[in-house]
């Protein structure tokens, strides 16, 4: 483990990575083009909030990707809460069409998958990067490269 990858809090030294995979309620493809930029620029926003680190990111066209550092004073589940609670609020104020198709103004489904991922993030950081690729090589994707989660 290098030395970058400590991070401290008061009292706490701490090095907690997880890869997430969330998706929107019946896994609609919902994001391409502006949509897809939109999604990163607001998922990007509440992690600063949070002071959580995203390693790497996709959008991908009905679920995304992170590769993020949760500070240890967050469970993986309350940051997941607040992440998908807020940005479901920020999306219905944007595309205000889209909470018809959501009923509840739910936009994400009800779980997530996560792993910790350990000393293995060199592989999750390229399994992330190549999403995109990958749909695109399947035939699954045809929309034009825009990087979300890029500043």
């Amino acid at each position: 483990m290098k030395n970058n990858d400590i991070h401290s809090l008061s009292h706490t030294k701490w090095n907690c990575k997880y890869h997430i995979v969330f998706a929107p309620k019946y896994r609609r493809k919902v994001f391409y083009g502006e949509k897809r930029a939109e999604i990163g620029k607001i998922l990007r926003e509440l992690c600063n909030w949070k002071k959580v680190n995203i390693i790497n990111a996709e959008v991908c066209p009905d679920h995304v990707h992170m590769l993020v550092e949760i500070p240890s004073k967050y469970s993986v589940s309350s940051f997941m809460g607040f992440l998908k609670g807020k940005s479901s609020i920020m999306i219905y104020e944007k595309w205000g069409n889209m909470k018809y198709k959501y009923r509840n103004r739910e936009f994400w489904c009800r779980g997530y998958y996560v792993d910790t991922v350990g000393k293995n993030t060199k592989a999750i950081d390229a399994y992330i990067s190549n999403q995109l690729k990958e749909d695109r090589l399947n035939g699954q994707l045809t929309f034009e490269d825009v990087e979300p989660f890029k500043k």
